[in-house]
């Protein structure tokens, strides 16, 4: 029998945002997912932050990792594609979301959870000396920076409600550790926690004494600038580091979406859908029509499964739920230290035992995002032919330059080549690309395909052109032109021609960036994504080839390795967030200024799928040389040697690491196999040169870049590693 083949796609589920809620909708989709849906999160960020925890990080009681949701490996439990890029506006008409420095995401149905903040754009200076509590990703980030500069100066918390308070309290105990001499100031043109109960409200002024905070109420800031805070009355509050809590502002774009609003928020009704058929909106950008309610985590968080089940309707059919929100809620307030308030029902407690109770209930919610279950692969069938198991090897296959034949296995099928028979093809051994020689000028050719080993397309995309690119790029020759070569999975007529905008926009863009058109194609259907370009480009003299090295050349390589070891952990969901955002970023880099500033070098090479080792032996080998290369100076992408320690690994590492067995198994050495997708370039360079072309590249932004060892008169193609 047959094997079925993979179902279509036929409908755009968009999750825009990385809120509370759509982390739990993720969750849940990747237990069960909805046959047919295509669906994408759209966050600025791999990872998001808890708000829950956000005092508890502050206060120094939790690391910055601990309060973080990682989108990347939510998306990859739930089978979604994850747009790293920050939503600006929606086109009702279109079904269109912008995203900024992409091209235009298209939906059927979308979800809206993308919080507020509490950004101060009418007050002057806020925006250059000051940063708003939410949204809390940035927020985290510059209290980290101020903690590890050592500058000295107080801390200033602008709004006295109770996420101020909850801040000030947070950041006095904070500094009462690292720098005692320090105070803290909490502002609020008002009173002090004004909508809460009296004897809460009491609790809170004694737990603001109790630390030292400096109250000022009733007062009205002209301004923030680098000194500080100076009020209306000309008292000067001095401050290096202020934030922003007073009041939650919708995100300014929502106002141009033509959905309907209420005081900036989208409005609402119980099936948590906004006036836009197929738009649903939760969380703190949300407003309740129904059940008006404060802004506050725990409605978001029971949200999420009324939100799953309307969005299954949407795509699907069926009734739709409608959402209720509870009277009344358990607010629990961190006091700085390991205390904590608590008010509900008209009653006030606080101690020890109340912030263990908020510790135990924020961290089981954690876990919950983190803890995901592994789902069982399919049996392989019975009777099956000898070797299947074998063939599909320990692990799925990579993506990109991992997905690559191995070394040995394509050499032994490239000896079976017949030179060139014609005069205008020149003949060279294994290099970058083939030379065309057209009317007296010659003309690189290449071609590149790449399996995808990220779900977006437009950063497919990008990441293969570049790859492409460099083959042109490493020869020293200008980019001319290309075509695309694209496999999409099997889609609907709708979300096919969605996709190949996407894709054909971006290759567009990258291709014209450095200075070649996009003159053609083609298109095909097939199980998974594959995106490829076959480029070409102009040498104004002689192109750099393998084969130019001497005996002392420095060799120098412009971006750093593992590229495919984070994302086999990606695969895994072994991978942290911010590692793949850093490896993908690396990826969609290009080698254009690079390959300028090297392109006197001798010779010179990309590192792709076969890995540092195998490319310099191929440059060695071609060159009559031998090369040592230096363990400690090869750079390496974030993450990747911790990973490597860890026993990951790229499918296609085994045949790489048979270039050299003898060497021992260290996470060093096996980076050195681990195979690149639109890796750096790797040139051998007179060595009176290296240090000048090295100061160029990181002019130019290749700051990773660096000499790691050099050609020598040893055995053609011989490495030795050095420590």
């Amino acid at each position: 029998m047959l094997a079925a083949p993979p179902l279509p796609l036929t409908r755009d589920l968009v999750l825009i945002g990385g809120g509370h809620t759509h982390a739990l909708v993720l969750r849940r989709w990747g237990m069960k997912p909805l046959p047919g849906v295509r669906l994408t999160v759209i966050d600025p960020t791999p990872a998001t932050a808890y708000s829950g925890m956000l005092p508890g990080f502050v206060a120094g009681h939790y690391p910055r990792e601990a309060l973080e949701i990682d989108l990347v490996r939510l998306a990859r439990f739930a089978g979604a594609r994850l747009i790293l890029g920050r939503a600006c506006d929606l086109d009702l008409h279109r079904r269109e979301i912008a995203v900024e420095g992409r091209t235009p995401v298209g939906f059927d149905v979308a979800s809206l959870d993308i919080g507020v903040t509490s950004d101060m754009p009418d007050l002057v200076g806020f925006g250059a000396h000051a940063v708003p509590a939410k949204p809390l990703g940035p927020f985290a980030e510059r209290w980290e920076r101020f903690l590890a500069s050592g500058a000295e100066g107080d801390a200033a918390v602008i709004g006295a409600g109770i996420a101020g308070t909850e801040l000030a309290l947070a950041m006095a105990h904070r500094l009462a550790a690292v720098a005692p001499e320090r105070q803290v100031h909490l502002l609020d043109s008002g009173r002090a926690v004004a909508g809460l109960r009296a004897g809460t409200r009491r609790r809170l002024g004694e737990a603001l004494r109790a630390a030292a905070i400096v109250l000022h109420e009733d007062v009205e800031i002209t301004r923030v600038d680098a000194a500080g805070l100076v009020l209306a009355d000309g008292t000067a509050i001095p401050a290096a580091f202020v934030a922003g809590a007073a009041g939650a502002r919708a995100q300014p774009w929502l106002a141009r979406s033509g959905l309907h609003m209420t005081d900036g928020f989208v409005t609402v009704g119980p099936r948590l859908q906004s006036s836009a058929e197929g738009i649903f909106a939760v969380g703190d950008c949300a407003h309740m029509a129904e059940h008006p309610r404060p802004k506050a985590g725990v409605y978001a968080v029971r949200q999420a499964p009324v939100l799953d089940h309307n969005l299954r309707v949407a795509l699907g059919r069926g009734g739709y739920r409608r959402y209720r929100p509870q009277r009344d809620y358990l607010k629990l307030v961190s006091l700085g230290g390991t205390r904590a308030l608590g008010d509900r029902f008209g009653l006030s407690f606080s101690g020890g035992w109340v912030w263990r109770w908020k510790d135990r209930i924020d961290r089981r919610f954690m876990e919950k995002l983190s803890d995901l279950p592994r789902m069982p692969a399919p049996d392989l069938p019975w009777p099956r032919a000898r070797g299947l198991r074998e063939a599909l090897g320990p692990k799925p296959m990579c993506g990109g330059c991992g997905a690559k034949v191995g070394r040995g296995t394509l050499n032994d099928a490239l000896r079976r080549i017949s030179p060139p028979q014609r005069d205008d093809v020149e003949r060279l051994a294994n290099d970058d690309a083939a030379v065309l020689v057209v009317g007296g000028v010659r003309q690189v050719i290449s071609t590149d395909h790449l399996r995808a080993l990220w779900p977006d397309p437009a950063v497919m995309t990008r990441i293969s052109a570049v790859h492409a690119l460099n083959d042109v790029h490493a020869m020293a020759a200008a980019p001319q032109a290309a075509t695309a070569n694209v496999i999409l999975p099997r889609l609907s007529d709708a979300l096919a021609a969605r996709t190949l905008q996407e894709i054909l926009q971006t290759a567009e863009e990258v291709l014209r960036a450095a200075g070649a058109d996009l003159v053609g194609g083609h298109t095909s259907v097939g199980d998974e994504l594959s995106i490829g370009f076959s480029v070409t480009g102009l040498c104004d003299g002689a192109p750099v080839t393998l084969s130019g090295g001497r005996p002392g050349d420095a060799l120098i390589l412009t971006k750093g390795l593992g590229s495919g070891t984070i994302m086999a952990a990606e695969m895994d969901r072994r991978a942290g967030a911010r590692t793949v955002a850093a490896a993908l970023a690396a990826m969609t880099r290009s080698e254009a200024l690079a390959a300028h500033v090297l392109r006197g070098a001798r010779a010179m090479t990309d590192v792709t799928g076969f890995g540092l080792a195998g490319h310099l032996q191929s440059l060695a080998a071609a060159s009559g040389t031998g090369a040592e290369l230096w363990l400690h100076a090869i750079p390496h992408l974030d993450g990747a040697l911790a990973l490597a320690a860890r026993g990951v690994r790229s499918s296609l590492y085994p045949q790489n690491r048979a270039v050299m067995p003898d060497l021992p198994e260290t996470a060093e050495i096996a980076l050195v196999f681990d195979p690149q997708t639109a890796g750096g370039l790797l040139a051998a360079v007179a060595p009176e040169d290296a240090r000048g072309l090295l100061a160029a590249l990181h002019a130019e932004g290749y700051t990773e870049a660096a000499q790691i060892g050099w050609l020598t008169g040893g055995m053609a193609g011989q490495i030795d590693v050095t420590d």
